[in-house]
C-alpha cells in the first residue's frame, strides 16, 4: 500500500470521488497510524486553515499541513486522535476530538479540537479549527464570565478571593 492511497487502509484510493467521510476516515487512520503522506494527501495543495480564536495561527498550504504534524509526530511520538464526536454532510465533515500523548520530555499532552472542514475533490479544502489544551484547574465559569463581561480585570482575580476589588482586602 502507498502512503499516497489516502484511504488505503480502507481499500480506496484517493480520488476526486472520494466522500467527506472517506476523508475523514483517512485522516483519523493516518493521524493515528503516524502516516505523514497519508496525512498530508487528505488535504488539497491550497487547502486553508482557520483559527478564528488564534488568527496568528491560520495558514495556506498543506505544505504547512507536512510541518506541523511532522513536528507533533517527533516531539509526541504516541500521540492518539481520540473522536469524541462527528457529523458529516455532504459537503464536509464536523470532529471534535482529544488529542493525547507523552513528549520525548516525559510532558503528558491533552488537547480538545473541534475541526469543521470543507471537502471537494476528494480532499479537504477549508477549514476552521478550536483547539486548547485542557486545563484541570482555574477559574471556575463565574470568574470566566465575570472577567469577560468586565468585572474582573482577569478571571485570575476570582481565585484570590477579593473578585477583583483590591480595596476589599484586609
Amino acid at each position: 500500500m502507498s502512503t499516497g492511497d489516502c484511504i488505503g487502509y480502507l481499500g480506496d484510493t484517493m480520488n476526486a470521488t472520494r466522500t467527506p467521510a472517506q476523508v475523514l476516515d483517512r485522516l483519523i487512520t493516518a493521524t493515528n497510524a503516524h502516516d505523514i503522506d497519508g496525512l498530508v494527501d487528505c488535504f488539497a495543495q491550497d487547502y486553508t486553515l482557520t483559527d478564528p480564536v488564534h488568527p496568528a495561527r491560520s495558514f495556506t498550504g498543506s505544505a504547512q499541513v507536512r510541518r506541523n504534524w511532522t513536528t507533533m509526530f517527533d516531539a509526541v511520538p504516541d500521540i492518539r486522535l481520540n473522536v469524541q464526536e462527528r457529523a458529516v454532510t455532504d459537503k464536509g465533515f464536523w470532529l471534535e476530538a482529544a488529542q493525547e500523548g507523552t513528549g520525548r520530555d516525559d510532558r503528558r499532552l491533552e488537547m480538545r479540537t473541534v475541526f469543521i472542514a470543507v471537502v471537494a475533490g476528494g480532499q479537504i479544502t477549508s477549514a476552521r479549527m478550536y483547539a486548547a489544551p485542557v486545563e484541570q484547574g482555574g477559574p471556575g465559569i463565574d470568574a470566566v464570565f465575570a472577567a469577560i463581561a468586565g468585572k474582573l480585570r482577569s478571571a485570575s482575580d476570582a481565585v484570590d478571593g477579593t473578585g477583583g476589588n483590591q480595596e476589599s482586602r484586609p
